[in-house]
């Protein structure tokens, strides 16, 4: 079986993005054709303090929320940068066509959307000590680039499936 030929889109949104805006975003998004999966990358928003005087003391963000992609319900973990947009290489134009308009509708300010390769395409030794070790069982080549190696993905991925 011949692997899918797939490229990112990377949407740069010109001010940090709300929570409401994002999950519209998102939604939206996910209603085009050859879309393979997506990447949230932000500001990391924790629950407490981890360091400092104030370490251990809880953090009550107002954009850490729970926002619902596609009827499933996500943990906002990052006041969102930018979107990463992995889509099969075929429908790359119409693609990014339709995801100029969606922002055009959405945003009231400015943003940039640049095509090209901005994820990891292939495993690194670390994903494969994951397993070696036991840290990741199973671990999902379609994850590939999608998670910190010092994490657990399953901390951070969220599965979202037709």
């Amino acid at each position: 079986m011949e692997p899918i030929k797939a490229i990112d889109v990377r949407i740069f949104p010109h001010r940090r993005l709300k929570p409401a805006t994002t999950e519209k975003i998102l939604n939206e998004l996910l209603d085009l054709d050859g879309v393979l999966r997506f990447l949230v990358n932000g500001e990391s928003l924790p629950k407490i303090v981890g360091y400092g005087p104030a370490r251990g003391t809880s953090v009550n963000h107002p954009d850490r929320k729970i926002i619902t992609v596609k009827g499933k319900e996500v943990e906002l973990l990052v006041s969102v940068g930018d979107i990463i947009v992995t889509v099969k290489h075929e429908n790359l134009e119409e693609f990014v066509e339709k995801t100029k308009t969606i922002l055009e509708e959405v945003l009231n300010f400015g943003f940039d959307v640049r095509v090209g390769i901005f994820t990891r395409t292939q495993t690194t030794v670390s994903d494969k000590l994951k397993v070696a070790y036991g840290i990741e069982e199973d671990f999902d080549p379609s994850l590939i680039g999608l998670v910190d190696p010092k994490t657990n993905s399953k901390e951070t991925v969220k599965l979202i499936g037709d």
